[in-house]
């Protein structure tokens, strides 16, 4: 989408909110393209810029002071747009590697890791970014910025950041050519103890996972 579709002509591109929405379509629109499906050999390494990109619109938005909406209560942006396809399709994308580890609260003594779905978070992360694009499309921009704010402290930033250091980690795995130990059965419907938290790869790592996905291992 052009900045003539998505801005007014008047808005100044150097204006934070033109320049947190343009982060934020960019970010919609990657995630929505790489759900398709057509380039699976460059899947993770695009996600972990296109993450690690959005972060920096979060890392602004929560650096900004408090934005208060023009009214009292939310206007209705209209419905939602349904992001099920958008997580189906990145599960199967990622199936091999969808599934890892997070601690929820790293500030909360002795709280265990929990598992968690790369392509859920995505999708949740998405679902948010575009109920404040929504505001933003129909001219309500400091609405979009503060549900932006708001949903950054409580929702979506801290599943991109999850996401990006579990791609993260994934691409130094394949990079440093250190094989992942055996994932074992761990899904999100499962408690997980010390025992659970490793993941899978060994040679399936290579095989299934650092070709398909466009990764290598160290030369």
């Amino acid at each position: 989408m052009s900045d003539a579709t998505l801005h007014a002509t008047s808005q100044n591109p150097d204006d934070f909110a033109v320049q947190i929405a343009d982060q934020i379509e960019s970010f919609l629109v990657a995630v929505t393209e790489v759900a398709k499906g057509d380039e699976p050999d460059s899947a993770v390494p695009f996600l972990l810029l296109e993450v690690s990109q959005l972060l920096l619109a979060g890392g602004r938005l929560g650096a900004h002071e408090d934005i208060v909406p023009d009214e009292r209560y939310e206007p209705d942006p209209g419905p939602e747009q349904d992001v099920d396809v958008l997580r189906e399709n990145l599960a199967r994308l990622l199936e091999p590697i969808d599934v890892y580890s997070e601690v929820f609260d790293p500030y909360e003594p002795r709280r265990a890791p929990v598992p968690a779905r790369i392509s859920d978070d995505l999708a949740d992360v998405v679902n948010d970014l575009r109920h404040g694009m929504a505001h933003y499309r129909a001219g309500r921009t400091t609405e979009a910025l503060w549900w932006w704010q708001f949903s950054y402290f409580s929702n979506w930033g801290g599943l991109a950041s999850a996401t990006l250091r579990a791609l993260q980690s994934l691409v130094a795995h394949v990079r440093l050519d250190q094989p992942l130990e055996e994932l074992d059965g761990l899904d999100t419907d499962q408690a997980m103890g010390d025992e659970a938290l490793e993941f899978e790869a060994g040679q399936v790592m290579a095989e299934e996972i650092g070709t398909p996905l466009g990764l290598h291992g160290a030369q």
